[in-house]
Parts: C-alpha cells; sequence; structure tokens
C-alpha cells in the first residue's frame, strides 16, 4: 500500500509531504506525488511519530468482561498509539513465557498496534519468589519490562534480585511505588481532604520511600529500573537526586496526574479514584515541570477499564482506575502544551521515541526519517471535543473526563504504513488486515 501525506506540520513546526511505501517512509519533501497512491491531506494537522504506551491493561486473559486485547487495541488506535505494553495483572498472570506470547499473538492478529507484553515479577505477582524472566526474555515475545504493577515489590531482597536478573539482557524493572503497610484501606490522597472526607488517606511518603530503596539497588546493581505513574512533588525530587548520581532510572506520570487533583473527591464521584490517588494541585505543578525538565522521562496513560458495577457504586467499594487511551494525547496538550511547557517536539518524545527506547522497542529511535517504519499520528491541534461514551472504543467507559471538553483530535493512525484510523473514525479488522 502507499499513501501520500500532503502537507502535514512535524513536530518541529516545518511542514512537509510523506511519502508512505512497503511499511516505510519512502519519501519527505514538498510537492510529492506517486501514481495511484491513497491520498491524505494534512493541511493544519500536526504529524507525530506514532505514540507508545508503555503501561496499559488489557486485562486478557481471564477478564475479559473489562476489556480485550482486541478492544483495548482499538482504544489505542483511536487516540493516536501504535504500540503499547499491556501489565502483567491478568488471569493467569503473564509469569510465564506461555501467557505473554499469548498476549502478543491476539495483538498481531487483530492488528491494530503493537503489543508488547510486560511480564510479571513475581509468581502469581504474590511478592515471594521470581516469576520466570528468563524464559520470558527469551520467548518468541522478546519481553523487556517485568512489572507486578497493582502489587509493589516491596521485599528488598527480591527487588535486588529481579534487578541481577534483567541487567543480564538489558531488561528493566518497572516498580509500582507503594509500601503497602503504609496505604492499608487507603482511598486517597492523605491530607487536611482526605480527613474532612472521613477518608483514609494514602500518603505521600509511601510512595517516596519505596523509590528511595529502589534508585540505591539499582545504582548498588547497575540495573535498569522504572518508576510507574509518579504522583508526588517529594517523588520528583528523589528522582532528581538519583539521576544527578547517574542511576539508571526512568519514570513516567499519566495524563490524569498532569491535570487532576485530589479536590474531585469531594463529592465522592469514584470515577476519579484511582491507584496512585489523585494528588493536591503543588504535585500536579511540581510533575509538569519534571516532566518539562526531563527528571519524569516519559507519559503513560496506566489505562484501567472497568465494568460499570465495579465503578458505579460506593467510593470505599468501587474499583480503582481510570480509562486514558482515547484521551491520553488530548490531555497532555490541555496539560503542557496549551500552558507553553512542552512543545510538540517534546510531546513526540515524551509519548513514543522515550517510552519505546525504554521498553527496548525498535523502529521508534529516528520518527518520520525517510527509511523509517511509517507508524505515523495526524492530529488536529485547533480541533476540540466533548468527552462521551460514543469516544471510548474500549469497553471501559470510567472516564474522569465525561463531560468534559478537551482540546484536538486524532484524525488518523498508521502503523508500520496500514491505516487503522482515517477521518478519525477505526477502520474495521478486514480493512487494516488489508492495509
Amino acid at each position: 500500500m502507499t499513501i501520500l501525506v500532503t502537507g502535514a506540520t512535524l513536530p518541529d513546526g516545518s511542514t512537509a509531504d510523506l511519502l508512505i511505501r512497503d511499511g516505510r517512509i519512502a519519501e519527505r519533501g514538498t510537492g510529492l506525488s506517486a501514481a495511484g497512491a491513497q491520498t491524505i491531506s494534512a493541511d493544519g494537522l500536526l504529524a507525530l511519530p506514532g505514540l507508545v504506551d508503555l503501561h496499559t491493561h488489557l486485562r486478557e486473559p481471564g477478564f475479559e468482561h473489562s476489556e480485550t486485547v482486541l478492544t483495548g487495541s482499538r482504544a489505542a488506535a483511536i487516540g493516536g498509539f501504535t504500540a503499547i505494553f499491556p501489565m502483567a495483572n491478568t488471569s493467569p498472570v503473564a509469569d510465564t513465557a506461555g501467557v505473554v506470547e499469548q498476549v502478543q499473538a491476539l495483538g498481531d492478529r487483530h492488528g491494530y498496534v503493537t503489543v508488547r507484553p510486560i511480564g510479571a515479577v513475581t509468581v502469581g505477582l504474590a511478592g515471594e519468589r521470581l516469576s520466570e524472566i528468563g524464559a520470558m526474555a527469551r520467548s518468541r515475545a522478546r519481553v523487556r519490562v517485568f512489572s507486578d504493577d497493582g502489587m509493589c515489590v516491596h521485599d528488598a531482597l527480591l527487588m535486588r534480585r529481579a534487578l541481577e536478573y534483567v541487567k543480564t539482557f538489558d531488561g528493566v524493572v518497572a516498580q509500582h511505588a507503594q509500601e503497602p503497610r503504609l496505604t492499608e484501606g487507603a482511598q486517597m490522597n492523605e491530607g487536611p481532604l482526605s480527613t474532612e472526607l472521613g477518608l483514609t488517606g494514602w500518603p505521600a511518603v509511601a510512595e517516596e520511600a519505596i523509590i528511595a530503596r529502589d534508585v540505591l539497588l539499582a545504582e548498588h546493581v547497575g540495573a535498569r529500573l522504572h518508576i510507574c505513574h509518579v504522583s508526588t512533588a517529594g517523588s520528583v525530587e528523589v528522582l532528581r537526586w538519583a539521576k544527578a548520581r547517574g542511576i539508571q532510572v526512568t519514570a513516567e506520570v499519566t495524563p490524569h496526574h498532569l491535570l487532576l487533583t485530589e479536590e474531585l473527591a469531594r463529592d465522592y464521584d469514584s470515577r476519579f479514584k484511582v491507584n496512585p490517588p489523585l494528588r493536591r494541585n503543588e504535585d500536579v505543578l511540581a510533575l509538569r515541570e519534571a516532566l518539562a525538565d526531563g527528571t519524569i522521562d516519559i507519559v503513560a496513560t496506566d489505562h484501567a477499564p472497568h465494568p460499570v458495577e465495579a465503578k458505579e457504586c460506593a467510593w470505599a467499594e468501587a474499583a480503582n482506575g481510570m480509562v486514558g487511551l482515547e484521551t491520553a494525547l488530548s490531555v497532555v496538550h490541555a496539560a503542557v502544551v496549551e500552558s507553553g511547557q512542552l512543545g510538540w517536539a517534546d510531546v513526540a518524545r515524551v509519548m513514543s521515541s522515550r517510552p519505546a527506547e525504554i521498553g527496548r522497542l525498535a523502529g521508534y529511535d529516528a520518527p518520520l526519517q525517510v527509511g523509517s517504519p511509517a507508524n505515523v499520528t495526524l492530529y488536529d491541534p485547533r480541533d476540540s471535543r466533548e468527552v462521551t461514551p460514543a469516544l471510548l472504543r474500549g469497553k471501559g467507559v470510567n472516564t474522569p473526563y465525561l463531560g468534559r471538553t478537551l482540546p484536538g483530535r486524532v484524525i488518523a493512525t498508521v502503523l508500520e504504513g496500514r491505516p487503522t484510523v482515517l477521518d478519525g473514525e477505526l477502520l474495521e479488522p478486514a480493512e487494516v488486515a488489508r492495509g
């Protein structure tokens, strides 16, 4: 399939046509033409490299009532993503080569995005003994990211052994930083508001203490460590200190932690219940600054779909989590682009090339350059839209932005030269497969 994208604005502000042939960027310039090519007019549209999500939940196998690889992949494509890394907290847990290969095979079959499974650090996420890390790394899935996300690897010796293991093949441990003894029964950020609302608090130190311990372990071992969903100003300071020492630590922030605050818990609306919890406005500002200065490396969605009954209930009984694949780019646009803290070249880095680098995903190191894989997202930054259930293409409707107007709209997503989204609409599976 040959595609000609005309008049696109690149992340550096320049304008160019992109000729896509045989799954790669064949030419880049102005006034390009190609006989028989499918033409996409991109006048006024921003051409970004395909987005990469290092932290998402597809729920399959085991929780298909919440999400599947197919429905999550469709949600990702409509949000401009071309690659996603699903977490291991499925049933069975992705702690063996067989399970990660199954998840990757489902992604390959559906074809909406590249699916690169994350393997569990410990068997069953129980935190007692290491999983089949080596077997998953050698499997067809070639797993390079390992995480017990949803659970913290709280045993220091086990965390050290995991770091030592992944170092042998340039893998990385992605830690859910939450000291369990400090967060028993936690419902929201600990502070004056949690006291006022009568909800058990989730103290910032529970996150910061684990990060402090683990960066020291990573330094001792000489291994790569990644910190999931950083949420506090104190965590930012620990990360700044660690990076200044040359420790191999990277970190992510979610779109919702860049935009939303604990004040949204006042009405006990469980759409805003998430782990780690929404924090103070001071934390949000610190996270934005850290993303802008590189202390936090990437944005990752932590897309966490749940069935309606798991969220439309009393706050204390409600599940933690928000869906985010469909809205991530617009939320980042609202939180840090409109404020002037990030330009579009920065967005391309934190939402595409850098997460791909951390996950050791090939094909994103020279985005939109001649010869590189044609993973392209066309985005209209001039548009805006109200978030409605119709926008959500996964199974989960537990979005914190329902009824809110967000800037921008993904117009097209191209995965290795094959459109998955055109004119803002998902293509049908047969059309995606044809390419």
